[in-house]
């Protein structure tokens, strides 16, 4: 079996992340912190918002912005002192200088515009996933980056995770052989972030006087508020969220991503039942992702189950074992299959677990990879810091990952199948579908146009 060591590992990360030519930076640089602080504000302070605060607080958490003070309050009164705004673009050009990095968790429609405007102004940058909301938006993200020489993170917390890395050894030892096949799957769309409302169109009323609207709204078109979108629902509509598959796709295509060098789909296809209505995504769907060989690697087809869909289980499947429930993944190779539970890599193993038990020896001696850390925010500020390579979800590999992703989300919005020209980023024969791979933004919000 082919081992990678850690010196060739290290190396090739190094390279595909741009570790080798890393901005200087000097945290801290007005010396009040002292420099080995970095001054982080954070962009969308409540729901997965908490846990960027928590991780800048552990450093300096220098300011606050959110649209809705009803739900960042709890965060508002923990750091009183902290100054607070509701647009980052106001907060960006007031601080100016007094922020190093920018942590960004909005609503998926609002990513772009506020990493943009974090990175024009030389800010490193924190986004959670899906990175973008389309794909004129993710490519030009990652252009950026390397044009204003920043730090990049997406939030796939299973990139940083030790399974991660028992997958890449597993599958780089030719444990797996060749994998033509892999099945992924998921319980949502489910309540809390996706339920479809009783009656189109949907009840519009005025918004609470705690939330800024037209701000939330951001670079989309504007209309009425609806309770349907804010706080939690905004998923579901196209518009704002990329569904179920945009909310988990991330994390568990991530190991097949990673670790089978799978890169751009040649074609996305997809059976779904019908949407409740205009703007709301179908409840239940099959995206089948076929992706080409790549040098000795043979081709990929890879199937993604949600909603009430029955998934197919793999043959080497132990019958008597009941899969998670939630999702999970299986990479199917020609010698043995690999299954891990849950939407990220928590505990991979190879099935079924008599397999698992008479491979054990042998997987103890492939020599381990090196741990990440804790988890994508840490990795991020050492890379800061100048203290470890790229972060390993930066946006050279964040963005085709999240491509990929889209594809299917486009493949789930629009009924069609999708044969993608990777190159010239089009869909064949399909050029009505080019206004959803470069979405328009209002005036105000447009950046990354003369990149």
């Amino acid at each position: 079996m082919h081992r990678t060591t850690r010196r060739q590992f290290l190396a090739s990360t190094a390279v595909a992340g741009g570790a080798l030519a890393l901005p200087s930076f000097a945290v801290g640089r007005s010396g009040r912190f002292g420099r080995d602080k970095i001054r982080v504000a954070v962009v969308g302070v409540g729901g997965m918002g908490g846990y960027a605060v928590r991780e800048a607080a552990k450093e300096v958490l220098v300011a606050f912005c959110d649209v809705d003070d009803t739900r960042a309050a709890r965060h508002y009164e923990n750091h009183p002192d902290v100054p607070r705004f509701k647009d980052f673009r106001v907060m960006l050009d007031k601080l100016g200088e007094q922020i190093d990095a920018v942590s960004i968790s909005t609503p998926d429609h609002t990513h772009f515009a506020a990493t943009m405007a974090a990175m024009e102004r030389g800010k490193h940058v924190f986004v959670q996933k899906p990175l973008a909301h389309n794909i004129w938006e993710l490519r030009t993200l990652r252009k950026a980056a390397r044009h204003y020489k920043v730090i990049t993170q997406m939030g796939n917390q299973g990139h940083t995770f030790e399974g991660m890395r028992r997958i890449k050894e597993w599958v780089d030892a030719g444990v797996l052989g060749h994998v033509r096949e892999v099945i992924a799957y998921t319980n949502r769309p489910c309540a809390p972030w996706f339920i479809a409302p009783q009656e189109f169109p949907i009840a519009t009323s005025e918004p609470p006087a705690t939330l800024d609207w037209d701000l939330w709204q951001g670079p989309v078109a504007q209309r009425d508020y609806s309770p349907e979108y804010v706080p939690t629902k905004w998923r579901s509509w196209w518009d704002y969220g990329c569904g179920a598959l945009g909310d988990i796709g991330c994390h568990t295509f991530d190991a097949p991503f990673y670790t089978l060098d799978l890169g751009a789909p040649s074609k996305v296809e997809i059976v779904r039942t019908k949407p409740p209505g205009p703007g709301f995504i179908p409840m239940s769907s099959l995206v089948t992702y076929h992706f080409p060989a790549r040098g000795a690697r043979p081709a990929v087809r890879m199937r993604w189950y949600e909603g009430s869909l029955e998934v197919p289980l793999p043959e080497r499947w132990d019958p008597q074992v009941k899969p998670n429930d939630e999702g999970g993944l299986f990479m199917i190779g020609d010698q043995e299959t690999l299954y891990h539970p849950g939407m990220r890599p928590d505990e991979p193993t190879i099935v079924p677990a008599s397999r698992f038990a008479a491979l054990k020896d042998d997987l103890d001696r492939i020599e381990k990879l090196p741990s990440v850390g804790d988890g994508p925010i840490d990795e991020w500020y050492r890379a800061i810091r100048g203290e470890g390579p790229m972060p390993g979800s930066n946006f050279d590999y964040a963005a085709p990952l999240t491509e990929m992703v889209l594809l299917g989300a486009l493949a789930q919005r629009t009924g069609k199948t999708i044969e993608w020209d990777a190159e010239n980023m089009t869909v064949k024969g399909q050029p009505e579908l080019d206004p959803l791979i470069k979405e328009p933004a209002r005036e105000g919000w447009r950046y990354g146009e003369t990149l």
